[in-house]
């Protein structure tokens, strides 16, 4: 069995297990037991210690450097169901109004974006649509994290199941992934302009 396949199997056995984990963990209310600090605190470190492996350990960064452009960004259609969720949380005043607006229209900006990006023709799309997916990003997991840390009213909802699964999964693996491939593009636009 190659190496790349063998890096392959753990990253979805990784990424089945942290799911699972967070699944059960806000299905018996784990989640909305703990402080609001903990939950940014564990979105923080579920993108920091995917980045630090890929930095660090040479098998998994090559596995990230040889994905498709095409299934990194094809990843980001499931921000079309978050964005939903998260406006159906707003309409229901479960979450606080403008961490709705930020997160709940900008993922279904990015989630809808993924086909025009994939029908477009020209060089530096897929680098322009991960830009604007992280921008994105940022702004929706920085209204998040403040809201946590200041304790918004309506945003202990964020912790129930099965919302908790955006933050504590879907967020730290997009997260993670986005800075890969930003660093993966910008990379090889940076090695195109040395020669």
């Amino acid at each position: 069995m190659s190496q790349h396949s063998i890096t392959q199997r753990w990253f979805f056995l990784v990424l089945s297990l942290w799911g699972s984990a967070v699944s059960l963990g806000g299905y018996y209310g784990f989640f909305s037991k703990i402080d609001l600090i903990w939950i940014a605190l564990l979105v923080v470190t579920g993108i920091t210690i995917p980045v630090a492996v890929y930095y660090f350990n040479v098998d998994f960064h090559t596995y990230i450097q040889s994905l498709d452009l095409k299934y990194l960004t094809v990843f980001h259609l499931w921000r079309i169901p978050a964005g939903l969720w998260f406006l159906y949380c707003g309409s229901q005043n479960l979450l606080p109004e403008r961490f709705v607006n930020n997160a709940g229209y900008g993922d279904l900006a990015v989630g809808l974006l993924v086909p025009v990006v994939l029908l477009l023709r020209f060089r530096g799309k897929y680098t322009m649509f991960h830009i604007f997916s992280v921008l994105d990003f940022a702004i929706a997991v920085g209204t998040g994290l403040t809201f946590n840390l200041l304790q918004v009213p309506l945003m202990e909802n964020i912790a129930t199941f099965p919302t908790v699964m955006i933050p504590l999964f879907g967020v730290c693996i997009t997260g993670a992934l986005s800075i890969m491939t930003l660093d993966r593009l910008i990379g090889k636009r940076r090695s195109l302009l040395a020669t």
